[in-house]
């Protein structure tokens, strides 16, 4: 069996970035936003599993008008911090063809997962996708030419957990963003 660090000993000597209220705020923000941009639109809320869990229920709560929900299960990092090759767990079951797609994730680091997703809708026949991400990583080792049309917060180039976003595959509840 593989020792996992301790969470509570992370948050000894971690930075809260955000907290709940700042992270709520933010969402509401995203959520007009969202509204604004697909108000003639029911698009399929795809919610990236499992870090996108926490954010998507509480931004779907802040989205004006109607939306069909599905969501999608691929990892490349396996509850560790390095990214492998991308593993699907779930594709969608809903058909994607002639359909609006709003991916909905934790976190744009160097989006090699976001673009695998997106490249898959568009692949299934999806009209337009469009991403929201509660946090966008502040480097330049992103994938050139996958964007977060709606984001939340912006991190440090730093290790953060919480909010969805897992130490370890622990944290995720944590109702506030931190960074080691």
């Amino acid at each position: 069996m593989t020792t996992r660090p301790a969470l509570a000993e992370a948050l000894k000597k971690a930075d809260l970035l955000f907290d709940r209220s700042a992270l709520d705020a933010a969402i509401r923000k995203m959520g007009a936003a969202i509204g604004a941009e697909l108000a003639n639109d029911v698009p399929i809320f795809l919610t990236v599993m499992n870090g996108g869990l926490i954010f998507g229920g509480i931004l779907a709560l802040a989205i004006p008008g109607d939306l069909e929900f599905d969501y999608v299960h691929a990892t490349r990092y396996r509850g560790g911090t390095r990214g492998n090759d991308l593993l699907w767990v779930k594709q969608p079951r809903q058909q994607l063809r002639g359909r609006t797609v709003l991916l909905v994730d934790d976190i744009l680091d160097e989006g090699h997962t976001l673009k695998a997703i997106r490249d898959f809708c568009i692949d299934e026949g999806a009209v337009r996708v469009l991403i929201a991400v509660l946090c966008d990583k502040a480097h330049d080792r992103a994938t050139p030419d996958v964007r977060a049309d709606f984001v939340g917060v912006t991190v440090p180039d730093r290790y953060v957990f919480g909010f969805g976003m897992d130490y370890y595959e622990q944290g995720r509840n944590l109702p506030g963003i931190y960074a080691i």
